[in-house]
């Protein structure tokens, strides 16, 4: 019998930004938690947004709501790691 080990939250979100977005794995491998989102990377547009909350609510398995979506959400890689681990209870 084998056992699944979960993915780190870390891990999951590299894989959901490089699928929803269309960049390379190795691209998002190199995300620190400075780096910036929203306005910095270009596949990230305003259209692109709603696809990437639907995908984070789809591979997470949790609800956003609508007072949980600010601007400070899609700042950094690290503001949204840190709302994903707190969503999925990891932090």
């Amino acid at each position: 019998m084998s056992e699944t080990i979960p993915a780190s939250p870390d891990a999951d979100l590299r894989a959901l930004l490089a699928d929803v977005l269309g960049l390379t794995p190795a691209r998002a491998a190199g995300f620190t938690v400075q780096t910036p989102l929203f306005g910095a990377l270009p596949e990230l547009d305003s259209m692109a947004v709603a696809g990437l909350f639907t995908a984070l609510e789809d591979r997470f398995g949790f609800v956003l709501e609508e007072d949980e979506i600010d601007g400070d959400l899609l700042e950094t890689y690290g503001a949204l790691l840190a709302f994903v681990a707190r969503k999925q209870g990891h932090g």
